[in-house]
C-alpha cells in the first residue's frame, strides 16, 4: 500500500545535531547519576531525596507562575487589539524560558537543576531570547517570501525522488460527478 509520500532517502547526510544529541544525552544521564551518588555518599540518601523533591516543587511553582503570566499577557494583548492599540512586544525572553527552567528543575538531577537556576537569571534569559530571535530572523529571511501553502508545495516538490507534479485537474465532461451511496459496479484496478 502506498501513501503517496516518497520513501526516506538513505543517502542524506546526518546533521550534527542528530549525530551528537544521543551522545550528549547519554553523557548527561551518566553525569547526573554519578553526581547524585557522590552527593548521597557525602551526605545521605534522604538529603538527595529532599533536593530532588525541592526541585520538583520549585519547578512546578515556576511553571504555574509562568503559565499565569502568559495567560495574563495574552488577555492584555487581546484587550489592546480590541481597542485598536498595537500591542508592544516583549523582548525579555518571555515565558518560554521560564517554562524551560521549570522543566529543568522538575527533571531529577543536580546538573539540570543548575541549568534551570541559571536560566532564571534575567540577563541570561534576555541574551538567549535575542539569540533565538536573530536565528529565527535569519532562517525566515533565507526562506524568502511566499505563503504557507507555497512553502508546503515547495517542500513536496523537492522530495528526493520528486513524484509530485504541480498542476490541476481539468474535467472534460460537463456533468458533475455523481454522489450516490450505492455501489456503481466494479472499479478499475489501481496502478502505481
Amino acid at each position: 500500500m502506498t501513501t503517496g509520500a516518497p520513501p526516506p532517502s538513505r543517502n542524506a547526510p546526518r546533521s550534527r545535531l542528530r549525530t551528537f544529541l544521543p551522545l550528549a544525552l547519554v553523557v548527561w544521564l551518566i553525569l547526573e547519576v554519578w553526581l547524585l551518588t557522590r552527593v548521597a555518599e557525602a551526605t545521605s540518601g534522604f538529603i538527595v531525596f529532599l533536593l530532588l523533591l525541592a526541585g520538583v516543587v520549585a519547578g512546578s511553582a515556576l511553571i504555574k507562575r509562568a503559565g499565569r503570566r502568559a495567560l495574563r499577557k495574552f488577555q492584555e494583548t487581546v484587550a489592546q487589539q480590541q481597542r485598536g492599540i498595537t500591542p508592544e512586544t516583549d523582548r525579555s525572553g518571555g515565558n518560554a524560558f521560564l517554562l524551560i527552567a521549570g522543566l529543568l528543575l522538575i527533571l531529577p538531577g543536580l546538573v539540570s537543576d543548575l541549568f534551570g537556576l541559571v536560566l532564571l537569571l534575567p540577563p541570561v534569559r534576555t541574551a538567549l531570547a535575542r539569540r533565538a530571535e536573530r536565528s529565527l530572523e535569519r532562517r525566515m529571511a533565507a526562506a524568502g517570501p511566499g505563503t504557507f501553502g507555497g512553502a508546503f508545495q515547495q517542500a513536496r516538490m523537492r522530495a528526493p525522488d520528486g513524484k509530485v507534479v504541480p498542476g490541476e485537474v481539468v474535467r472534460d465532461d460537463d456533468e458533475p460527478p455523481r454522489r450516490s451511496g450505492r455501489d456503481d459496479g466494479p472499479k478499475p484496478p489501481l496502478t502505481p
